[in-house]
């Protein structure tokens, strides 16, 4: 059985590395919710990052920051949630 090889315009490449940060910076969540694979989504981010995917603006440190704290502060939410449950 031979897979079956997709190709996707660069529209959609751009649109799927933007929506990496609209889940958190969560690369597997986003590729699931489009039906992609993981790996294939995590290509597009390293390019985007490097400025090599068409349609994407070059790895911005700034957001990149702000999406990691994001993720510190939901996990310390989380925490402090269960705590206050117990």
């Amino acid at each position: 059985m031979t897979k079956k090889i997709r190709t996707y315009s660069a529209e959609f490449k751009a649109e799927a590395v933007k929506k990496i940060a609209d889940n958190n910076g969560n690369i597997a969540a986003t590729a699931k919710q489009l039906g992609i694979a993981m790996q294939t989504l995590s290509n597009w981010n390293n390019k985007s990052n490097q400025g090599k995917l068409e349609g994407t603006k070059p790895y911005d440190p700034q957001l990149m920051a702000v999406i990691e704290e994001n993720k510190r502060l939901k996990r310390q939410l989380k925490v402090a949630e269960e705590e206050r449950e117990n």
